[in-house]
């Protein structure tokens, strides 16, 4: 909890603010409990499958959970009205997308070489719909609170839940093209989403994630 004295020293963290910071620590509690859900469910059904894609989205939660626990460590305690802490939750959300970029080129260029295809499985396609349906709310939920809070940590993990619901279309889109023999449409999702990860990245290091 912050101390009325600490809000008085800082007359910016009014009663809204604090409330905006509180649910946006929430929320990200919120989300690491789905995503230890979806990164299992996800990396099973992507290895049973061979989809680059698949895999590369449950990996991806591993980012996204990495950008949960720094809001959550940026929203607790006496940071929680620290710039100093709200700059380091900002480049360390930037390194979460960082991480995933390089997996996702260098797992399309393995399956490639070994000439894996994606397969349909029920488990993926499930596991997938759900985070399509429920992460664009979740992620634009957390941008707007990173807006009124002017953090760009928190907007960039907005984004990474956006992300994966882009990814879980591009899965679901790609497993789809490829029972008519589309299987490339697989791992250029996966590369297209590296290119945005490294985008986001880049985006959050310099603090822009809550601009746009």
């Amino acid at each position: 909890m912050v101390s009325d004295q600490r809000i008085h020293e800082h007359p910016a963290a009014t009663a809204d603010w604090l409330r905006a910071a509180r649910a946006a620590r929430a929320l990200s509690v919120a989300t690491l409990t789905w995503l230890a859900v979806e990164s299992t469910l996800g990396l099973a059904a992507g290895l049973s499958a061979h989809s680059v894609a698949l895999i590369g989205w449950g990996l991806s939660a591993f980012a996204e959970a990495g950008a949960s626990l720094i809001v959550v460590w940026r929203f607790t305690g006496a940071r929680t009205l620290s710039p100093h802490a709200e700059t380091t939750a900002r480049r360390a959300v930037a390194v979460s997308f960082w991480l995933l970029a390089p997996y996702l080129v260098g797992h399309v260029a393995h399956d490639l070489d070994a000439g894996h295809r994606a397969t349909p499985t029920v488990l993926g396609i499930v596991v997938t719909t759900v985070s399509l349906v429920s992460m664009p709310a979740l992620g634009l939920v957390k941008r707007r609170l990173g807006a009124r809070l002017a953090s760009a940590a928190t907007s960039g993990e907005g984004t990474q839940n956006l992300i994966c619901a882009a990814m879980a279309a591009g899965v679901l889109a790609g497993l789809w093209l490829n029972t008519l023999g589309w299987w490339w449409v697989d791992p250029a999702m996966a590369v297209a989403l590296a290119a945005v990860a490294v985008r986001e990245g880049a985006r959050a290091w310099r603090g822009h994630a809550c601009c746009h």
